[in-house]
């Protein structure tokens, strides 16, 4: 099932870099993060056209799990939006859908419409904030549940608030303030999958990537990052190695129930 498959890369890789940067080349971009081994990417609609661009990645690099984020799934918000942005609107669930994403991500929770039509089709991961959005949109289906915005949240310590909760049953991404700082407090709460933008790479190194379009450092970059995701990962858990794991080994050995 690829659905199944498509969440399975999502958690070995640990990490789903929000792609937010109309200054950088999408597929370029997903050649970088290949070379720092990690398989997938969101792209945000908060780009300019993010549709067109979701479509070149996926026609590109067909094997290469392209997600599509920022999301709003509340028929009236999109209308109003696309009405005072016409010359950009911005693309529903359905659209995303069918120009190739492989899985669906938000800010905000997933209504139940979209639920009913693609639970079970494509990886869902929903943006919460509380307990009760945690467990009502996991209970209607979603295979992660993002924690959005987690640095304003609190960061490690809503996770660590948040899990005994939730009897650490769900798998927690949190995205928005997440850094090679905080990764190892996030690990040592239970995370193994995050979200996280370009402003995990230092400014100054970001600016030269951006403006000398120096995707060699964008791949270095990266690598980093995600040898320092696969490091924690192996200190909470020595026993699974997750860039092998199938998914049923993940959930075994973290406790955490996917969906699927």
């Amino acid at each position: 099932m690829e659905m199944k498959k498509n969440l399975t890369s999502v958690l070995r890789d640990g990490l789903i870099l929000v792609f937010n940067m109309d200054k950088l080349d999408i597929v370029k971009t997903a050649e970088a993060l290949l070379e720092a081994g990690v398989r997938n990417m969101e792209v945000t609609c908060r780009i300019k056209k993010p549709l067109q661009k979701l479509e070149r990645l996926r026609k590109e690099l067909p094997d290469f799990v392209a997600g599509a984020a920022s999301l709003i799934d509340n028929a009236d918000m999109l209308r109003i939006y696309n009405k005072l942005h016409s010359d950009d609107p911005l693309p529903s669930v359905q659209q995303v859908a069918d120009a190739g994403a492989m899985y669906l991500v938000s800010a905000m929770n997933f209504s139940d419409a979209t639920y009913a039509k693609f639970a079970g089709k494509l990886p869902i991961i929903p943006g919460t904030g509380t307990t009760t959005e945690i467990a009502s949109q996991f209970a209607k289906g979603a295979n992660l549940v993002k924690i959005f915005p987690a640095k304003e949240l609190g960061g490690p310590a809503f996770v660590r608030a948040v899990d005994p909760a939730i009897h650490k049953t769900i798998a927690l991404v949190p995205t928005g303030g997440t850094t090679c700082t905080n990764i190892p407090d996030y690990a040592a709460a239970g995370v193994f999958a995050y979200g996280g933008s370009f402003s995990m790479i230092d400014k100054n190194t970001l600016a030269k990537i951006t403006d000398e379009h120096d995707y060699k450092l964008l791949a270095s970059e990266l690598k980093k990052i995600k040898q320092l995701i696969d490091e924690t990962r192996a200190t909470t858990w020595p026993k699974l190695h997750f860039t092998k794991a199938t998914l049923e080994e993940i959930s075994r050995a973290t406790g955490r129930y996917f969906n699927t």
